[in-house]
């Protein structure tokens, strides 16, 4: 089912989707907006508790049959359309910006922990992949959740910390599904990112080269 975007997405994640297969692409447009929503409700808390009182909505939601969740939040709705039975990644993401919006000094360990938690989805756009092939999505899509944190981060220790860990997770780049072809153009531009120090994903003018031949080669 088809339907209008209700968040404007960052532009690397509207060209990922553009590469994006069909079949996937809006499962995977809709884990993008609800990233996005958390995301603001982190940056925008400056209570923790309320700010986990948020968070607890969509959780509980989430865990609701789909017959008992509200109606009207538009991203909560198409989640019911094309997550029903795999919440759970979604649900993993709440719990991996929850990480940032609890931790007073953030740790290596918490760096690490948020990026598994809040990447978890885009595995579970490919069940059906083998043992190895799954490996390889977890590993690129860490790479994003961390680099885009870093070019999101402006306190120094917290910058520090998560650019340490996206640091650790360069490497060569894996070949992915095609299924995963968005993934590989993020997971380009992530590694480039960090080889920059953290600039932001689509900076300079070698971002759309990388992007293009990340999609085309799924290197």
């Amino acid at each position: 089912m088809k339907r209008e975007p209700t968040e404007i997405l960052p532009i690397e994640l509207a060209l990922a989707l553009a590469w994006t297969p069909q079949k996937v692409r809006e499962p995977l447009r809709i884990a993008f907006e609800l990233d996005q929503r958390l995301a603001r409700i982190v940056a925008r808390t400056t209570e923790p508790m309320l700010g986990q009182m948020r968070l607890a909505w969509w959780r509980e939601a989430l865990a609701k049959p789909l017959g008992d969740r509200p109606k009207g939040d538009a991203v909560l709705d198409a989640i019911g359309n094309h997550w029903a039975g795999r919440e759970a990644a979604l649900t993993a993401m709440i719990d991996g910006w929850e990480v940032l919006m609890i931790t007073e000094r953030l740790s290596f360990s918490d760096a690490a922990s948020f990026a598994e938690l809040r990447s978890g989805f885009f595995a579970a756009l490919a069940p059906l992949e083998a043992d190895v092939v799954q490996a390889r999505i977890r590993l690129a899509a860490i790479r994003w959740a961390l680099a885009d944190a870093v070019t999101g981060v402006s306190e120094p220790q917290e910058r520090s910390v998560m650019m340490a860990a996206a640091s650790q997770k360069v490497s060569d780049r894996a070949q992915l599904p095609k299924a995963m072809r968005g993934l590989a153009v993020l997971d380009a531009l992530a590694q480039r990112s960090i080889n920059r120090g953290g600039r932001p994903f689509m900076e300079g003018r070698g971002a759309a080269l990388s992007a293009l031949k990340a999609a085309i080669f799924l290197r």
